[in-house]
């Protein structure tokens, strides 16, 4: 699949969210969308992120944005993510990485000399017509929701 930029028609998608309820793309139809991919719950990286937009989240609703996160945790593990931290957004479980494929964010990753597959931490900023309007490949995690709001 060819690598999205701005300006796209994002793909559709349906996934379960952590409480085992059925999302779709088109839930979000005529609704601005921050929608961030990461790689793992209760990590160091993905913990600062997702307190980053919790944090910013009354500025994003005020300007008319949800918030969804998707990574390959199970629906219990965003669970606990989710009490854990007071995430006040809901996050998908993309165990088998279809949505994360479909965005072209399931790929090569390097660590500690390992190669393996994970997610490439992206965010699409979306607009109310289902449009790319901006994306960030080079998060910043404990300034996401800056980076994001300027």
């Amino acid at each position: 699949m060819n690598k999205l930029k701005t300006g796209d028609k994002v793909p559709g998608f349906i996934g379960k969210d952590q409480d085992g309820n059925t999302i779709s793309l088109s839930d979000y139809n005529g609704k601005k969308l921050i929608l961030y991919f990461y790689p793992k719950d209760n990590t160091s990286g993905c913990t600062a992120e997702a307190c980053s937009l919790r944090d910013a989240y009354p500025d994003f609703m005020e300007k008319g944005y949800e918030v969804l996160g998707v990574s390959p945790d199970s629906e219990k593990s965003h669970q606990n993510f989710i009490g854990k931290h007071n995430l006040p957004f809901r996050l998908l479980a993309d165990i088998d990485h279809k949505i994360a494929e479909l965005y072209n964010v399931w790929g090569e990753k390097k660590m500690y000399g390992r190669t393996y597959m994970g997610i490439i931490r992206t965010t699409f900023v979306i607009d109310e017509n289902g449009n790319i309007q901006q994306i960030i490949e080079k998060v910043d995690t404990k300034n996401h929701a800056e980076q994001i709001l300027r």
